[in-house]
C-alpha cells in the first residue's frame, strides 16, 4: 500500500524530532575527579544541584579520583560547561563498561548511588565576625544552597528540618574563643560578648556558657536521631569539651562572672563526648587553648613546605563511608593552622575512624565516627588554602583554588548523606 506524501512528510518530521531525544536518553555524563578535572569544587555543586532537581547520579569511588556518572538530562552538560567543569558525554554502553569495571572484585573501587540531596544548615551568627568560614566559602563557590541557624533556631528544634549541619569557628564552652587576652578591647569582641549575654538572658540562661552547653547537647541529640554533623577548627574540640563539662563550671570569672570550679578537671565526664577522651582542660583565661586535645603550635612548627597530612586508603566495597569522605586526586594534603590545628592522637577515642593524619607526628587531622543513628566528621584547622589564617585576614578567593584537595574533603561531606544502596548496573 502506497503511503500518501503527506503522511511521509509527517513521519519524516516526527523521526527527525524524536531522534535527538532518543540519542539524548542514551547518553551519560562522566565528570572525572582526577588531575584532568578543571574545577573540582564546582563539580560537587553540579552533582549536588542535579540531585536537588530530582535526578540521581553515581559516585565512582576510587575511580579517577572519585568521579561522578549521571544520565544526560536536565541540562547537566551545559551547566558543567558554564562552570568550567570537565565533563565527558559517553554512550550507555561506555557507561555500563565503566560501572562493570568499577564493580569488579579485582579493584578497590565501588559504585555508590546518590539519590537525594541533603538539606543543609550552617551554624553561624548573624553578625559579621573578623574571620571567614571555610565551609560557607566552599558551599558558596560550589553554588550549593544552605540555610543559617544559630542558638535560637537550635533550641527551638529547627534542626529536625535539616539532614546535615556544619559547625565552624565556635566556642561551645562559652569562653568567646578565648580571645580575651588579646582582643577584649576590640569593638568586634565587645559586640560579640554583649550580643551573646543578651541572648542568654532572653533565653533564660544564667550565663552564655550554660546556653552553649545546652546547644551542644541539642546538637548531639540531633546526631543521635540520625543527623549528619560536620565540624571544623574549634567547633570540634570545644563541642566535646562542652559535652564532657555538662554539669561543671569550667569558665573563668572573666567569661561568666564567677570563678571556675577548682575541681573541674576531676568532674569531666568523657563518656558524654563524641570523639575525644582523657584530655585536660585549660582554665587559664589568658591561654589560647581550651584543652590539650589540640596540638600546640610549638609542637606543630615545621617548615610549611613539609607540613602535610596523609589520607588513609579504605576498602571501597567494605568501608564505603570512610572511602567517600577521603575521595581526592591526591593522597597527601597540605597542612593548615587554626585555633584547633590538629588532634593529639592519644586523645582520640578508639571507636573513631581516623581518616587523615600527619605521618610520624601522631597528629590526627581528619576523623569520623557514629553516634546513634547519625554520624560526625571533624576536620582540624581553619582554612585549607590559607596556612596561617588570622583574625581580620581577608576571605580566601576559591576562584584561585578550584582544585583544592583540602576543600575537596569538605565537599565530600555534603554528598555523603545522599549516598544510598549501590546499584550494580547502569
Amino acid at each position: 500500500m502506497k503511503i500518501p506524501d503527506m503522511f511521509k512528510r509527517i513521519l519524516t518530521t516526527l523521526l527527525f524530532t524524536l531522534l535527538p531525544f532518543l540519542a539524548f536518553a542514551q547518553q551519560y555524563i562522566l565528570i572525572p575527579m582526577d588531575e584532568s578535572q578543571t574545577n573540582h569544587l564546582k563539580a560537587y555543586g553540579v552533582i549536588f544541584n542535579h540531585l536537588t532537581d530530582g535526578n540521581t547520579a553515581q559516585w565512582l569511588l576510587n575511580y579517577r579520583g572519585g568521579s561522578f556518572l549521571a544520565e544526560v538530562e536536565n541540562d547537566i552538560v551545559r551547566k558543567s560547561r558554564l562552570r568550567n567543569v570537565q565533563a565527558d558525554v559517553i554512550s550507555a554502553s561506555q557507561a555500563n563498561n565503566i560501572v562493570n569495571q568499577v564493580e569488579s572484585n579485582s579493584s578497590n573501587t565501588s559504585v555508590v548511588n546518590l539519590e537525594k540531596a541533603p538539606k543543609i544548615a550552617v551554624y553561624t551568627p548573624d553578625q559579621a565576625l573578623p574571620w571567614d568560614d571555610a565551609v560557607t566559602l566552599a558551599l558558596t563557590y560550589a553554588e550549593v544552597e544552605y540555610d543559617k541557624v544559630w542558638d535560637v533556631e537550635v533550641l527551638e528544634g529547627k534542626l529536625d528540618e535539616y539532614d546535615w549541619l556544619h559547625l565552624h569557628h565556635e566556642d561551645f564552652t562559652g569562653q568567646y574563643g578565648k580571645f580575651w587576652a588579646n582582643y577584649r578591647n576590640m569593638p568586634w569582641y565587645i559586640a560579640q560578648v554583649k550580643q551573646m549575654e543578651a541572648m542568654a538572658e532572653e533565653l533564660g540562661f544564667a550565663s552564655v556558657s550554660e546556653q552553649k552547653k545546652k546547644v551542644a547537647r541539642t546538637i548531639k541529640d540531633y546526631v543521635e536521631k540520625g543527623g549528619f554533623l560536620f565540624a571544623m577548627c574549634s567547633g570540634t574540640d570545644t563541642f566535646d569539651i562542652a559535652l564532657a563539662a555538662e554539669d561543671v563550671d569550667i569558665a573563668p570569672e572573666q567569661f561568666d562572672g564567677d570563678p571556675a570550679d577548682p575541681n573541674a578537671q576531676s568532674k569531666i565526664d568523657y563518656s558524654k563526648t563524641l570523639a575525644f577522651e582523657d584530655f585536660d582542660i585549660v582554665i587559664n583565661p589568658s591561654e589560647y587553648e581550651h584543652a590539650d586535645i589540640d596540638v600546640p603550635v610549638s609542637i606543630n612548627e615545621v617548615d610549611q613546605s613539609l607540613d602535610f597530612f596523609t589520607l588513609f586508603e579504605f576498602s571501597a566495597k567494605w568501608d564505603p563511608v570512610p572511602t567517600m569522605l577521603t575521595q581526592n586526586h591526591v593522597s597527601s594534603v597540605r597542612g593548615f593552622y587554626g585555633q584547633t590545628t590538629a588532634y593529639q592522637k592519644d586523645k582520640v577515642k578508639s571507636s573513631v575512624v581516623v581518616l587523615g593524619e600527619a605521618p610520624g607526628r601522631n597528629q590526627v587531622k581528619y576523623l569520623h565516627g557514629n553516634h546513634g543513628r547519625g554520624t560526625f566528621t571533624f576536620y582540624a584547622g581553619h582554612d585549607p588554602e590559607d596556612y596561617t589564617h588570622r583574625v581580620n585576614d581577608p576571605p580566601t578567593d576559591l576562584a584561585l583554588h578550584p582544585n583544592s584537595p583540602g576543600y575537596r574533603l569538605i565537599l565530600n561531606n555534603i554528598l555523603f548523606p545522599a549516598a544510598k544502596k549501590k546499584k550494580k548496573k547502569t
